[in-house]
């Protein structure tokens, strides 16, 4: 929930740590953990040092989480794709947010790297420069300091990062590869589609295997629109499988993964990061393992 506040005059010139465990009625440590994980804001302006001081009739605003409403998110060192000094490869697990949110920090992917970089003494905030959605799973990068935030962000707003998608879909192609190209504009609460006044957006998908029942495919986005991926797949007529959103079958996850991502980075030395898609996936497309050719 969110939690908004006057301060009081009795707390004027308190830590505005010590001001939010006294107004939110927590600890003086999860007070600070919220502030530092950047869940609060002063006058309307996010604020992440705890020790600022704060002046009576100021406007506190704060995240704080219910108890027992989010578990925490526990992954395996195997998420760990890849780490240098400059940033942190992730595979993100399915059904799990990309970023916080007024209401939820646990159980995001952006506060379990906050606690990475806690363990690893790296006093930096986490910098969200892409997202996947809640369902997809798959590669997300993290810097670790504002000039690889910096970089990293100029590249995915550049689409200068190659990004490769493996989705699982019903009905079939009528070509073996195709590019999709309508504009993406927003329809609805959550929801995009392809609209004359939408935004341009590119997306090269290609036929990989058919196992009877669903197919698969590699999607290339070109762009970075929202939805992209699923909207250009629904008005194909080939909706991904658990993505009640555009269509898809039932599925106790969406199939959509975020499989590949290659690019220079700043030295000019070529990276190219790939995840596997997990058991679920596999188990729900119908094999033990995607073949991927």
């Amino acid at each position: 929930m969110i939690k908004t506040c006057t301060i009081p005059a009795e707390l004027a010139g308190f830590r505005m740590d010590d001001a939010l465990a006294q107004l939110a009625a927590i600890s003086k440590g999860e007070a600070r953990r919220i502030i530092d994980r950047g869940g609060c804001a002063l006058n309307q302006t996010m604020v992440r040092v705890a020790s600022r001081c704060v002046s009576a009739g100021d406007l506190l605003s704060a995240g704080i989480m219910q108890p027992g409403e989010f578990q925490e998110l526990v992954l395996t060192p195997e998420a760990i794709v890849y780490q240098n000094r400059d940033l942190l490869a992730i595979n993100k697990p399915c059904g799990i947010a990309s970023q916080r949110t007024p209401y939820q920090l646990k159980g995001t992917l952006e506060y379990w790297v906050a606690e990475e970089f806690a363990r690893q003494g790296i006093r930096e905030p986490v910098r969200v420069v892409h997202r996947l959605d809640r369902g997809t799973s798959g590669l997300m990068l993290f810097p670790k300091h504002r000039q690889a935030a910096a970089w990293l962000s100029d590249l995915f707003k550049n689409s200068t990062i190659q990004k490769r998608y493996l989705a699982v879909v019903t009905g079939t192609p009528l070509q073996q590869a195709w590019v999709s190209d309508g504009p993406i504009g927003k329809i609805g609460v959550a929801r995009w589609g392809v609209v004359p006044e939408g935004r341009s957006a590119l997306t090269e998908f290609r036929l990989l295997e058919n196992n009877n029942e669903y197919n698969l495919i590699e999607a290339l986005p070109r762009t970075g629109r929202t939805h992209q991926i699923r909207v250009h797949l629904a008005a194909a007529g080939l909706p991904i499988v658990g993505d009640s959103t555009y269509g898809g079958v039932q599925a106790e996850r969406m199939l959509l993964h975020c499989r590949e991502l290659a690019f220079t980075n700043k030295n000019g030395t070529p990276l190219r990061f790939c995840a596997e898609p997990d058991e679920m996936f596999c188990r729900l497309y119908g094999v033990s393992r995607v073949n991927l050719s």
